[in-house]
């Protein structure tokens, strides 16, 4: 029974994200953390952290790693199966649709009205992060979060730095001076 429930949620978190990865997060925390309880907020927020910091695509990692904790070996097939699966049979259904039907004035009205709605979902995701992410340390080390946050979005932004030594960079300054 566990394993159809996790199926479903991801199921239809997945089928319901228009926009990809981030823009289902919320759909899923709705999910994982409200309607079944199979983890706190603040599990889910680290569950989120630890999966960004990996390469890939954060709705496989969130699924794999929540149907594991959740239904072990089983529940991680589970879950990946119900993010992976149903979409990619859409996407094979509808490619041939949207190639005849991409000029359409209609389709492109629907894209370009859609925008705004992933648009805040993102924003919406950023907000509940930002919780997790600034949540307040104690001593010298209070402001590191939003010196690291700075930091990264120059590099990366303005120095075209890959993203990849930021993320080795914060990993390493988390170890050594946020832990705890």
């Amino acid at each position: 029974m566990e394993l159809w429930r996790l199926f479903m949620s991801f199921c239809t978190a997945t089928l319901l994200g228009y926009g990809g990865g981030p823009s289902i997060i919320p759909l899923y925390e709705t999910q994982v953390v409200d309607k079944y309880g199979w983890m706190t907020s603040e599990q889910f927020g680290q569950a989120l952290a630890f999966g960004n910091a990996l390469p890939g695509p954060i709705a496989t990692k969130l699924a794999a790693y929540i149907g594991f904790k959740v239904g072990g070996w089983a529940g991680a097939a589970v879950a990946l199966a119900a993010v992976v699966l149903p979409t990619a049979l859409l996407m094979a259904a509808l490619a041939g649709v949207m190639l005849k039907l991409s000029n359409n004035p209609y389709v492109k009205g629907m894209i370009r009205g859609v925008q705004p709605v992933i648009f805040v979902m993102l924003a919406m995701l950023a907000y509940d992060f930002a919780k997790y992410a600034f949540k307040s340390s104690e001593g010298p080390v209070v402001f590191l979060p939003f010196f690291i946050a700075g930091a990264f979005f120059i590099l990366v932004h303005y120095l075209h730095i890959n993203a990849v030594w930021g993320v080795i960079g914060s990993l390493a300054l988390g170890a050594l001076l946020l832990r705890g």
